[in-house]
């Protein structure tokens, strides 16, 4: 159970609050609670912030739609700080852009992350609530599930040929090709990965009570 009375707030009654994507961790924004705000996110499982510009407690999508759905709130070793693990509708900054932390960039090297995976369920979602004439995946979509079924089993024996010939690039391109069609034809059976992520966790979770 969370403990708001163990929240260090600041002299002005506020504590600095970090949002990320529940599913892959990726900072989304950084705004500021009070005591209030805070208790109201609790209460109602929506972020609710502080807006020190306006003065008032903000709900976060009250005009946008852009709500956040609150997956976990926690603190850190200071209880001065706070990480909320969140559902994002839409975008999380007022820019229009997903994350609020796309300014003054630079990377030191090349390392993509998970979020690759959501952007692509994302865009699949994206087709089949708004189709693309001649979009590839609209194309799967209309054709329905044993057009996506067979396409995922021929991209798997693709996978299978790579691998035994011991060329990892074609290996890697041919998973690749699999992973897309299975996200569509988990968008055509309405399965998220939430629903994948649930049932390997229930594994893991298993394994370790078993000990090996």
């Amino acid at each position: 159970m969370f403990d708001i009375e163990s929240i260090k707030f600041d002299k002005n009654g506020l504590v600095p609050a970090i949002a990320v994507n529940a599913y892959t961790n990726e900072v989304l924004m950084q705004a500021f609670m009070n005591k209030t705000s805070l208790k109201l996110t609790i209460d109602t499982g929506e972020a609710y912030y502080f807006s020190r510009s306006r003065n008032k407690l903000w709900h976060k999508g009250e005009t946008s739609g852009h709500i956040q759905k609150v997956v976990s709130i926690s603190s850190d070793c200071d209880n001065d700080s706070i990480l909320l693990r969140v559902i994002q509708i839409g975008a999380a900054c007022h820019t229009g852009n997903y994350t609020c932390f796309f300014n003054n960039k630079q990377d030191f090297c090349d390392v993509p992350n998970f979020n690759v995976l959501q952007r692509e369920i994302n865009i699949i979602k994206e087709r089949k609530s708004n189709p693309t004439d001649g979009a590839y995946t609209n194309y799967l979509l209309n054709s329905g599930k044993e057009k996506i079924c067979k396409k995922v089993g021929e991209e798997a024996a693709e996978c299978v040929i790579a691998a035994m010939k011991g060329d990892n690039r074609e290996l890697a391109c041919e998973i690749s090709d699999l992973l897309y069609h299975i996200m569509v034809l988990m968008e055509c059976e309405n399965l998220s990965m939430s629903d994948i992520l649930k049932v390997m966790k229930q594994r893991q979770d298993n394994v370790r009570k078993k000990n090996y």
